[in-house]
């Protein structure tokens, strides 16, 4: 009994480390766009992993047949959400780094977008992940979307006349 259990462990310790080696890359870059920190300077991201896959790895077991990356994915959504909720005393007041591409959207909105666009979730999942409506999942991702995109279109800096060279 003792060594079938321990069989079992060993095994399951193996399935779970196989899926981390193929999944903690992506995972590590959703929750680095969501926490909208530098890509080489993201702790908070780091943590969000952490915590997603720690949960991922408790209910393992559990699974039955479900997609593990879905549910890791299900908890790094929400712990963001509930976190800088209760952090800052909204969605809203988050502060991203400059130099991330998602720092003008607000926490709510990266998230949409980062589900939405980054890891392809269907708009009623998404709005059934978050409590939302899906009409009200649409309106948020459409007004980041234009967020972004006014955000690219603003003029480039002007280029120092030169002077024309006789040909």
């Amino acid at each position: 009994m003792r060594q079938r259990n321990a069989s079992r462990a060993t095994r399951r310790a193996r399935e779970f480390e196989a899926f981390v080696a193929g999944a903690a890359g992506r995972l590590l870059h959703a929750a680095t766009l969501l926490t909208a920190e530098a890509p080489d300077d993201n702790p908070r991201a780091r943590r969000l992993l952490t915590l997603s896959l720690a949960r991922t790895y408790a209910c393992w077991d559990r699974l039955r047949g479900e997609d593990p990356y879905d549910r890791a994915r299900q908890y790094l959504a929400t712990r963001f959400a509930r976190g800088t909720w209760h952090r800052y005393g909204g969605l809203g007041r988050c502060r991203p780094h400059p130099a991330s591409p998602l720092a003008p959207l607000t926490p709510r909105e990266r998230l949409i977008l980062v589900l939405r666009f980054f890891e392809g979730v269907g708009e009623e999942q998404t709005a059934a992940l978050l409590g939302l409506s899906a009409e009200r999942v649409r309106a948020i991702s459409h007004r980041a979307t234009t967020t972004l995109v006014n955000r690219s279109r603003n003029p480039a800096p002007a280029m120092p006349a030169t002077k024309a060279v006789p040909s």
